[in-house]
């Protein structure tokens, strides 16, 4: 395989950062995200809740979303990570954060230009759509210069998770907007938004909790805070939070708890187990390898519970 350098073709050396730092494999997610806020903002309606064809093009617009994200991450992380991780795609220079910048622009004019297209069918300017996306963008503004309090937050890292996580139900009210122009502030989608609150705080202090050999002094980590051990039982709390949401979303959505599909309890049940198999595993005895594995488990519990909801409503 050909060294990457300065001379390779800027399509592969900006693919080699999106390997490193926004894994392909990760839009599984994202996607799953999209679809199941759509089926959920489309429950209820006059008309059967479903998928169309353009949720296709939704799902890439969520993408470049997220996509977005990591950019401001990049631009804001940039100077500890020259520290930390020199050998980075970004850090060696084969890709710059002007690079980045552009990328970061046409992912806000493809965002921007299906919000105004989606409005249209409406005729209202601004439109439901756009509103939506202007309230995410400007709290993810805010994100992007730490809510002017860097210093404070990276001593309190807690509050550094609650405060970029509260992205998440604004994500959620995003999305529904994109795939039901005007939809209402429903029950089931405040449910929803709760449930991807705790998902991506779930997510965050499992990707921050360390084995013992990862610490380093110049990085935060919530198993500094807690404790390795510490940090291990509160992802399991979260977790199991993050799976009582998901029956409360499937309760909500079938109009009882008794009209839950059996199946899907039991689907949810298993990836519970399993979650929690694997972060007592890490309990016992951390490790770098057993904290790569909690953060497979707690993502496969995530898309467990989102496409179970899927599935419920399709079936429904």
């Amino acid at each position: 395989m050909t060294e990457l350098s300065l001379s390779s073709p800027w399509l592969i050396r900006f693919k080699a950062w999106v390997d490193q730092r926004f894994a392909l494999p990760n839009a599984l997610l994202f996607f799953i995200l999209y679809l199941t806020t759509a089926l959920v903002a489309r429950h209820g309606g006059a008309v059967p809740a479903g998928l169309h064809w353009l949720d296709v093009l939704g799902c890439g617009v969520t993408w470049s979303f997220f996509l977005l994200l990591r950019v401001f991450d990049e631009h804001k992380d940039y100077a500890l990570d020259c520290q930390n991780h020199p050998d980075r795609v970004l850090q060696r220079g084969l890709i710059t954060l002007t690079h980045l910048k552009w990328v970061g622009a046409a992912s806000i004019l493809l965002q921007v230009g299906f919000a105004l297209a989606s409005d249209a069918s409406l005729a209202s300017f601004p439109g439901p759509v756009l509103l939506a996306w202007l309230a995410m963008f400007g709290w993810t503004c805010l994100m992007g210069k730490e809510f002017f309090v860097e210093e404070w937050l990276n001593r309190h890292l807690t509050w550094y998770a609650i405060s970029h996580m509260l992205v998440m139900p604004l994500i959620v009210w995003w999305l529904a907007q994109m795939a039901q122009p005007g939809t209402t502030f429903s029950l089931p989608l405040k449910v929803l938004m709760l449930l991807a609150f705790l998902s991506g705080f779930c997510f965050e202090i499992t990707r921050k909790t360390k084995g013992p050999e990862e610490e380093r002094d110049s990085i935060e980590s919530y198993s500094r805070i807690f404790g390795t051990r510490g940090s291990a039982l509160v992802v399991m709390a979260l977790v199991t939070a993050m799976v009582l949401c998901q029956i409360g979303l499937l309760a909500v959505l079938t109009g009882d708890i008794a009209q839950v599909p059996v199946w899907a309890g039991v689907i949810l049940a298993v990836f519970w187990v399993l979650g929690i198999r694997q972060l007592m595993a890490f309990y016992k005895v951390p490790s770098l390898q057993g904290r790569e594995r909690n953060e497979k488990a707690v993502a496969l519990t995530m898309l467990a519970g989102y496409a179970v909801v899927m599935a419920v409503i399709l079936c429904g």
